[in-house]
């Protein structure tokens, strides 16, 4: 069935991206959007992000997942090592995160290298989550085939009825992007967007503009 597509249109004009308006630290940019994004209620996730990878199979794989850290050091989200993500990462640890905005007209991309965090770091993040959060960590065998959602269930009811206290996976834990770039979409009329890319060289952080 043929569906055609020409006349869903959208005219960006919430506002405007100028080099004078950058900071020159897109650590700095980053917080300022994120935070204005997060005081306006733009969106519900301000933390949602699309992680992409480079899968086993030599195609790129993308995923919506929670950013749960940002520093000077890089940005950490949590997941099962076992997962197809983790695999991923693995044997190729370079990703791309992906921010969208829809209300602000805006977003943003993050190149990065990918590493695990130390295992004091995930013990921390993994204990200060609710048990049932917990629990379900530990029941997911994630990306791996399961038989029926039964088996899921059996086993939350199982360890929810435990009287001890969860201890967390070794298979599950966080990873730290370290950027090498990172890209500013402001949506323009006319699709004549502005983008500002901020790319490493020596060290610095140089920035361009990008043609829409």
């Amino acid at each position: 069935m043929e569906k055609k597509l020409q006349d869903y249109r959208k005219s960006y004009q919430k506002g405007e991206l100028t080099r004078k308006a950058l900071h020159h630290d897109p650590l700095v940019q980053f917080k300022n959007w994120f935070e204005e994004t997060e005081q306006n209620k733009w969106v519900e996730e301000v933390n949602a992000m699309t992680l992409s990878t480079l899968g086993k199979n030599g195609y790129p794989q993308s995923r919506v997942v929670l950013l749960k850290e940002f520093s000077e050091e890089g940005f950490i989200f949590y997941t099962n090592y076992n997962s197809q993500k983790g695999k991923a990462i693995e044997k190729h640890p370079k990703v791309s995160l992906s921010f969208f905005w829809p209300k602000a007209e805006r977003q943003i991309i993050i190149q990065g290298d990918a590493k695990k965090v130390s295992k004091q770091k995930s013990d921390e993040y993994f204990y200060s989550r609710p048990k049932g959060s917990q629990i379900g960590a530990i029941v997911s065998n994630q990306s791996q085939i399961v038989e029926s959602r039964q088996i899921i269930e059996n086993k939350l009811v199982e360890l929810n009825n435990l009287n001890e206290n969860l201890k967390r996976p070794e298979s599950w834990g966080g990873y730290l992007v370290k950027p090498i770039s990172y890209e500013f979409w402001q949506g323009r009329t006319n699709r004549l967007h502005d983008r500002f890319r901020y790319h490493l060289e020596a060290g610095k952080w140089m920035i361009d503009r990008l043609s829409p």
